[in-house]
């Protein structure tokens, strides 16, 4: 499993972050405990729920600048 950085991450649409959230929780469901795999999920799942929270913010920030 490879690690997804936040730079991959930047670029991609609402519906592709959930795509890829649910892939790496799934990967994270089927690897074994202390693995690299199973620590590239956690730290996937982490860099996406971070960009999902600043695409949100930034659609906030526009709001109340309106």
């Amino acid at each position: 499993m490879k690690l997804i950085t936040k730079f991959e991450l930047a670029t991609k649409s609402k519906p592709e972050l959930h795509g890829l959230l649910r892939d790496m929780f799934n990967e994270l469901a089927g690897s074994e405990p202390n693995t690299h795999q199973r620590r590239n999920a956690l730290a996937s799942i982490k860099n996406i729920q971070r960009e999902r929270l600043v695409q949100r913010q930034g659609v906030l920030e526009v709001i109340l600048i309106v």
